[in-house]
């Protein structure tokens, strides 16, 4: 299927769904209001759940924040809809910014539970406040106006709940295909994936999380001036689960999933409720939650990661354009050959009572490959994060371009100039090869969040596909930039790795035992990668086991043990040093 077909397709469906007062009674046009309604506060879970990997049980609250907003705005205020809406916006975003500051460093289950305590809370909060009615809620909303037009039907309810979710599910498609959207995809990856990227996760997550918690503004919005009545049963935890449930069914990683999940929770649930009283009298209520979960369960088994997903894998791909030549990326000024560019003074690293690494030093010129070596227990990956940012010196100072860098978040050293790959492959497996290399093209641009979702950025968004094609071509991955990552073989995978790298200009490759788990063929193609590197001036500290890997490539080598340096040298002196053969070469020296 081509993008044009993809998007003719689109365009009918919208048609279809313009047109669907013509065709559809006056309950349904109900049910797909309230479809409309549940599908923004989907759509925020999708974004902060699925692709953010964030999972939140609280969303009904914000979604109760924006309709008592807009509900005391127009009730007890007596100002427009339009100016409840504004406050339902300001005050949910001002509540999200609150909440995420203070909950977001949490993780996994911590942040889950989290939700929890304060969806209960809010919940809570809306039931005792005599200013809100309590229990009994607010009444009497006005519905909402357009000039001297009310919106009092559903029928004409139904077009503006519809134009806003599809203008939100376009804006969200934008911002997910932009330089924001793509470092909101690698949260996923964990937090030492997206600062080593130059990205700031903490930032990024509470920006996503605002995000998700202004589509339940709307949605609560809109849902105070459909049923023109709040009280705090609908925005209770209980609910917020509906709402994570309804983007989990439709496909969690999926924007039309919060769509596609929405309706169809919602025409089930309606069905399970007519169809119950009919074998079960007296029961009915106490049966719907076992009827319904019964079928999700059953649904779990077939489509785990939701229907469009699973309706994915029988349709063709899309298959996009090679974007057009644009101008390349500005690029760092780089130092001259054999200038001072690393030094390590000293550095210590303990854990508890065991020293990792006890005062080593090193320096390292541009323009040359220094291999880090050193047999199991040595302390050269703990090197190799105390250079990257991931941990912090004890004792001793890093510099790097005449600038200390040891104490630096990890972002702050990539934008510096330091690129790095993982021992254990980091990539993003259902991103493209395009995308993965994109993202280390993160610190290059500067296009934010509003930028990406209107479509603002498409100069630089063209000149930063341009570098990642070209970083693609160098590694030999060139021919494929649509494929998924996760797709490619380990080998691929890492040279994958290395474009990513590339593609942030650094000044500094580190790469973190780059030819574990690959072939001879494979260890050859990457071998001759790092030596064109070297020929352009390309400056790269190498931590590897693969002794004929090192020993054929770089200018100089340091050995460690026991946390120590033991020595250091070219190639053949470290070959030839008895202590290197005891700890580390033994007879293969």
């Amino acid at each position: 299927m081509s993008v044009r077909q993809l998007r003719a397709l689109e365009i009918a469906v919208i048609v279809l769904l313009a047109a669907a007062p013509l065709y559809v009674g006056a309950f349904r046009i109900t049910l797909l209001n309230y479809v409309g309604v549940y599908a923004l506060a989907a759509l925020g879970l999708v974004l902060l759940t699925g692709i953010g990997g964030m999972v939140s049980m609280g969303q009904a609250a914000f979604v109760g924040i924006a309709a008592y907003a807009t509900a005391w705005a127009t009730t007890v205020g007596g100002y427009s809809p339009w100016i409840g809406l504004v406050l339902a916006l300001v005050l949910t975003a001002l509540a999200a910014a609150a909440i995420g500051i203070t909950t977001l460093r949490l993780g996994g289950h911590f942040l889950a539970l989290s939700t929890v305590a304060w969806g209960l809370s809010i919940y809570y909060l809306f039931g005792n406040l005599t200013e809100l009615g309590r229990f009994t809620g607010i009444s009497g909303i006005p519905p909402v106006s357009i000039g001297a037009f009310s919106l009092m039907s559903s029928t004409r309810m139904f077009y503006l709940i519809w134009g806003v979710a599809i203008a939100a599910l376009f804006l969200a498609h934008n911002l997910l295909d932009s330089r924001e959207g793509r470092a909101m995809r690698v949260l996923r990856g964990g937090n030492t994936l997206t600062e080593s990227l130059g990205i700031g996760a903490f930032r990024v997550k509470l920006i996503t999380f605002v995000i998700a918690a202004l589509l339940a503004a709307l949605s609560g919005w809109l849902y105070a001036h459909l049923g023109r009545f709040v009280a705090p049963g609908p925005f209770d935890v209980n609910v917020g689960i509906d709402y994570l449930m309804m983007a989990m069914v439709g496909g969690a990683t999926e924007l039309l999933g919060a769509v596609v999940g929405s309706g169809l929770v919602t025409f089930l649930k309606n069905s399970i409720q007519d169809f119950l009283p009919l074998i079960a009298k007296g029961a009915a209520g106490q049966l719907e939650i076992v009827a319904f979960s019964v079928l999700f369960i059953i649904f779990l088994q077939y489509a785990r990661s939701g229907i469009v997903p699973f309706l994915e894998r029988w349709l063709p791909r899309p298959q996009p354009k090679l974007p057009a030549q644009a101008r390349p990326l500005e690029r760092r000024s780089k130092p001259a050959p054999s200038t001072p560019l690393l030094r390590v003074e000293g550095a210590v690293r303990r854990f508890g009572g065991l020293v990792a690494v006890d005062k080593v030093s090193f320096d390292l010129a541009a323009g040359e490959i220094l291999g880090l070596i050193g047999p199991n227990g040595a302390g050269k990956s703990t090197m190799f994060n105390l250079l990257t940012g991931a941990l912090h010196l004890d004792a001793g100072r890093i510099r790097f371009l005449d600038r200390q860098i040891s104490g630096l978040a990890p972002r702050h050293i990539a934008r510096a100039g330091i690129a790095r790959t993982f021992q254990h492959v980091r990539i993003r497996p259902r991103m493209t090869l395009l995308d993965n290399v994109l993202l280390g093209t993160y610190p290059r641009t500067r296009a934010g969040f509003i930028a990406g979702a209107l479509r603002l950025d498409r100069g630089e968004e063209a000149r930063a596909r341009q570098e990642a094609l070209t970083q693609l071509a160098r590694v030999g991955l060139g021919d494929r930039p649509f494929e998924l990552a996760g797709n490619l073989p380990l080998g691929n995978q890492r040279l994958l790795e290395i474009a990513r790298a590339l593609a942030a200009d650094p000044v500094l490759l580190v790469l973190d035992e780059p030819a574990a788990g690959l072939r001879r063929q494979e260890k050859q193609a990457l071998a001759e990668l790092l030596r064109t590197l070297r020929t352009e001036h390309m400056t790269i500290l190498l931590v590897e086991h693969d002794m004929e890997f090192v020993m054929g490539l770089v200018d100089r080598i340091v050995v460690m043990n026991f946390g120590s340096k033991l020595c250091e040298g070219t190639p053949s002196q470290v070959r030839g040093d008895v202590r290197v053969q005891d700890a580390y070469l033994g007879s293969a020296a």
